[in-house]
């Protein structure tokens, strides 16, 4: 699957509108992939029109971004308008948050842009999926998505590209063959590397510095084999409190707490835990976790979350659960 498809249903079903969404929170992956891809759209299709959303809004990072790049957010999306809504970065209904409700009741297609595995439930309901696991980035396959359509990319779609594969690469430590040539490419259309890299340095705020205090405290350490796993809870920043968990010697981190009743939780593992176990914490984990929690989980072999229902002890115990299983099992 690749943008032929997306380019022959724009075709097809005559679009004049295509809506773009990003998941809650909107990071630069997300929000830097849809602009993107509304720009390539925009260049082979002139007669459709392109709306970017984000379920509650972007990260504090994302809008640091957009401050140096021509990239528009639409506050209120025209969902019930769309002749043509695509999830970028966003793999389950329920990360969009307040925005799910219309999507489900919108008549129009949908299509998925995603470097996640598919989840069923939205693989049942759209379209058309086009993945790819081995990507770094949901950017990096817009990169690919380019080189098809055989449309030249502008600087400021090069860098946005640039600015969210380093971002989910984490400046390239997670970056392998295939996205090292995409950075090439990028840096040769004239990407200035210093120059975007410093647009990540975002300094972290006095809230985020004490959540990630917190969850250390907080941390239960558990063993099983040669692995550590860290088990904590905070009201926010779960994902960066389970980076810097793992950042101080962890293997595995989860992190979870509760917003607006609802349960999230975030999950973090070293390459060094994934490649030796074989477990894919989105696919392995999350996915089952949010099944039993009522919600919905998924993502990376490194780096997934989970929405649902529940007490945020049970969600941590059920996941250690699923841990330890999937550990021994693989050890065996």
């Amino acid at each position: 699957m690749s943008y032929k498809e997306i380019a022959k249903m724009i075709d097809e079903l005559t679009v004049r509108l295509v809506v773009m969404l990003c998941h809650h929170n909107a990071d630069p992956d997300a929000v830097c992939s849809a602009y993107a891809l509304s720009s390539l759209i925009r260049s082979t299709k002139p007669s459709t029109r392109v709306e970017i959303g984000a379920a509650q809004g972007v990260s504090r990072l994302s809008k640091h971004i957009m401050h140096h790049l021509p990239i528009s957010i639409d506050k209120a999306p025209h969902i019930e308008d769309a002749d043509l809504i695509i999830l970028l970065d966003t793999n389950t209904l329920q990360q969009l948050d307040d925005l799910a409700g219309r999507v489900k009741t919108s008549k129009a297609p949908i299509i998925v842009v995603d470097h996640h595995a598919v989840h069923p439930e939205t693989e049942k309901i759209a379209r058309l999926c086009v993945t790819d696991e081995n990507a770094s980035s949901t950017c990096e396959m817009i990169h690919r998505f380019y080189k098809e359509a055989n449309v030249k990319i502008g600087l400021m779609e090069a860098r946005a590209l640039f600015l969210g594969i380093a971002f989910d690469t984490r400046h390239f430590v997670l970056a392998n063959s295939s996205t090292l040539k995409t950075l090439a490419e990028l840096v040769d259309a004239g990407v200035n590397v210093q120059e975007m890299l410093s647009l990540l340095s975002l300094p972290m705020d006095y809230s985020e510095r004490v959540a990630r205090l917190k969850a250390c405290k907080r941390a239960k350490l558990f063993k099983i084999g040669d692995w550590i796993i860290a088990l904590s809870h905070v009201s926010a920043f779960q994902a960066s409190a389970a980076r810097a968990i793992i950042d101080l010697g962890a293997h595995v981190a989860v992190v979870a707490g509760q917003k607006n009743g609802n349960l999230e939780i975030s999950l973090r593992c070293t390459r060094d835990f994934h490649e030796k176990t074989g477990i894919h914490l989105g696919r392995d984990i999350a996915k089952p976790l949010g099944e039993h929690l009522r919600g919905m989980g998924g993502g990376h072999s490194t780096a997934a979350g989970v929405n649902g229902a529940g007490e945020i002890e049970d969600g941590l115990k059920r996941c250690y659960k699923f841990l330890k299983d999937k550990i021994e099992l693989k050890t065996k």
